[in-house]
């Protein structure tokens, strides 16, 4: 069966947005899904689906089954396991020593929404950098994402259309999918 993994936007942030692992677990294998993992309690999980669902069509049928359950509506992304390894392949700063958690991946849920995060690159200052790739966008904030205008428009209005992840976490995805 093919593998996938589920990215979750602004949950579990704060006390709005509630959606407990456990919960979000059980509704997806409710769903059919199996082999379900949870990553942290931001929203993370790594699944497997039976034939050949769009990514896209899974996303929706989780949105809709936390929304219908849960009475949370949350933006979901979801990536098979061959694209997230693409995303995390075409990281331009891969192969440098940084802090992972201060390099955000903004997972969209198709090609016009990635594009939208364009403008982005003009909020970049300092040492921030800014990579707008094929299949995800990279900011590495050296200063840290709390002192950057492009986190802040990439976390605010402008990325609300995507979710984020910092580097370390879609590591941990990485291991995740590579053990199935």
């Amino acid at each position: 069966m093919p593998t996938f993994i589920a990215l979750l936007r602004g949950v579990n942030v704060g006390k709005a947005k509630r959606v407990p692992m456990a919960d979000w677990k059980t509704l997806m294998a409710d769903l059919g899904y199996a082999n379900i993992r949870t990553l942290l309690n931001s929203g993370n999980a790594v699944f497997e689906a039976k034939g050949k669902t769009a990514a896209a069509t899974h996303a929706a049928n989780i949105r809709k089954t936390i929304l219908d359950n849960l009475n949370v509506d949350a933006p979901v992304v979801v990536k098979s396991a061959e694209e997230l390894q693409r995303i995390a392949a075409a990281n331009p700063w891969a192969k440098e020593t940084l802090d992972a958690s201060r390099l955000l991946v903004a997972f969209a849920p198709d090609a016009a929404t990635l594009a939208g995060l364009a403008p982005i690159a003009e909020r970049v200052q300092g040492a921030d950098r800014f990579h707008l790739g094929a299949d995800a966008a990279y900011l590495w904030c050296p200063d840290g994402i709390l002192e950057s205008p492009a986190a802040e428009a990439l976390l605010g209005k402008a990325g609300r259309a995507v979710t984020t992840r910092n580097w370390a976490t879609v590591g941990k995805l990485l291991a995740m999918i590579e053990t199935d």
